[in-house]
């Protein structure tokens, strides 16, 4: 949508606004050093998401992509290997371990949160596996695969129940990863340690992604690895930078997935903020919450009370849900669908094997989530335009029949 032009989904002019002159110095510092890729300004941040992070380590890269299939990487996940996910996110989750060589098994999703459901999990390594006579892995009965790990993703910033997949993975000795790309500064109470715990601070690792419209955005491409465990830090670190621990000396197969200097130096600006944006969202979804939670046709997001989101997304749940899209988009409303086709369904995946009704929850879900305009700028009187222009379609009957509050 065009700036300036009703309601944007999300605002990416205002804080670059804000904090121009802050952004433009740390640019032209960058230019001045001509040390464009690593060095001090990327030591700088990986130092300082860290510590965001409550980790110890922090390896930039390149992507969110990367970030994932890095880690899985330097964790020696791949041919012949299962790493059990979701179909409900978006396609790098997906991309990250095919490319790794692994393959990706989808289990469901739990229908009031929309992320992994630990009983689906549990059914899964319980029914359809059995364990392996030496390492006591679990192997896939179907395809005699040996399954190494589980990437749970913290979908729209909300977090997954972590206590609970810990459990399963320490019984089945399985390696977790935690996709953390829409969930910056997300927390959890862990009822095991009776403390809250930053996303990506929890299992094996966590991957972020810095792209621009993430709650911590880069201005361009951008991801990074948060672990607790040195030697995984140090081989992605070789892994991300053509497999050398020092220049020529290449260790091990690597790719180019640098994190560039200039957009580190640019992400070194932003996170101070994240904390007060993060805080701000959170305002926003109770403003959308209080509004909404009561009308008819209308399900609100659901956030346990282990989860701290971050709201990068804030997605409502509508039987009318394309009426209802198509209502707002006219009425020059931001929209969006994530994700209208789950990654099982997609057609690049179609060789994985599944079909329509093996992951009915994760289906449904797909054809009933609406994201509203999200983010930190966003003002009371657009929210109430958002919340007005949704009451009134559905009291004119343009979304739809409604969905039961259950």
């Amino acid at each position: 949508m065009t700036a300036g032009k009703g309601i944007p989904f999300v605002d990416l002019i205002t804080p670059h606004v804000d904090l121009q002159q802050e952004l433009l110095a740390a640019v032209k510092d960058v230019l001045t050093t001509g040390m464009f890729i690593g060095g001090p300004v990327v030591e700088g941040f990986e130092r300082e998401f860290a510590e965001s992070c409550d980790v110890k380590y922090c390896v930039g890269v390149s992507s969110g992509t990367d970030a994932l299939r890095f880690a899985l990487m330097a964790a020696d996940i791949g041919k012949g290997d299962i790493v059990i996910t979701v179909s409900n996110t978006f396609i790098a989750t997906i991309e990250a371990i095919i490319q790794t060589g692994a393959t990706a098994h989808f289990v469901d999703v739990d229908r009031e949160t929309s992320n992994m459901s630990v009983d689906a999990l549990r059914e899964f390594l319980t029914t359809k596996c059995t364990r392996h006579d030496k390492s006591g892995l679990p192997v896939f009965r179907s395809t005699g695969q040996l399954v190494k790990a589980i990437m749970p993703v913290h979908l729209y910033g909300q977090m997954c129940d972590m206590d609970a997949i810990m459990a399963v993975a320490d019984e089945y000795g399985l390696l977790v990863f935690e996709d953390a790309c829409q969930a910056h500064g997300s927390e959890y109470f862990s009822s095991a340690k009776n403390a809250w715990q930053k996303a990506g601070s929890i299992g094996k690792a966590g991957a972020f992604s810095f792209y621009p419209g993430k709650n911590l955005g880069a201005c361009g491409e951008a991801g990074a690895v948060t672990t607790n465990d040195e030697a995984l830090a140090v081989r992605m670190r070789m892994i991300r930078d053509h497999g050398q621990n020092k220049k020529y000396h290449h260790l091990v197969e690597g790719y180019n997935g640098r994190l560039d200097a200039m957009q580190a130096a640019l992400l070194r600006v932003k996170l101070p903020f994240l904390n007060e944006w993060n805080t701000k969202r959170r305002a926003a979804a109770e403003i959308y919450n209080n509004a909404l939670r009561a009308v008819d046709g209308i399900m609100t997001p659901y956030e346990p009370s282990w989860s701290r989101g971050n709201y990068h997304l804030y997605v409502i749940r509508t039987e009318g849900r394309d009426d209802l899209l198509k209502h707002l988009l006219e009425n020059h409303i931001g929209a969006g669908l994530h994700y209208p086709i789950p990654c099982h369904l997609q057609k690049g995946y179609a060789n994985l094997g599944y079909g329509i009704g093996d992951l009915p929850v994760t289906e449904e879900l797909a054809g009933q989530i609406l994201s509203l305009p999200m983010y930190p700028q966003i003002r009371n009187v657009q929210q109430d335009q958002v919340v007005q222009a949704l009451l009134q379609a559905l009291s004119d009957g343009t979304a739809g029949r409604m969905l039961l509050k259950t």
